[in-house]
């Protein structure tokens, strides 16, 4: 297994970094739903991972067009993390799509 090319500033163990990567791929090669089978998986171990929950997010607005739940994914890391620029700014490209009643 490779080093993340990014600072684990979460903490995550390798299994954790391990398939987070396996996730990407799935979803880079449009297998959508092992990819959130494996999202999934690694949620139910840790319901509040950041780097998870704004994965799912992302899976579920740009290759599964469900708007709400990616706002939902981003709701959740906020809670967590108020100042995450990423949730944030992607909560706010789905937001324009969804009406609210």
């Amino acid at each position: 297994m490779g080093v993340p090319g990014w600072k684990n500033v979460y903490d995550l163990s390798s299994d954790q970094i391990e398939k987070l990567g396996e996730a990407e791929e799935m979803m880079e090669s449009m297998k959508i739903n092992q990819a959130e089978e494996i999202l999934m998986s690694l949620l139910k171990d840790d319901e509040d991972c950041i780097p998870v929950l704004n994965i799912l997010g992302h899976l579920h607005g740009r290759y599964l067009s469900d708007f709400e739940l990616a706002i939902d994914f981003y709701d959740q890391v906020l809670l967590l993390e108020p100042d995450n620029s990423w949730a944030r700014d992607e909560r706010r490209r789905y937001r324009r799509y969804v009406t609210y009643d």
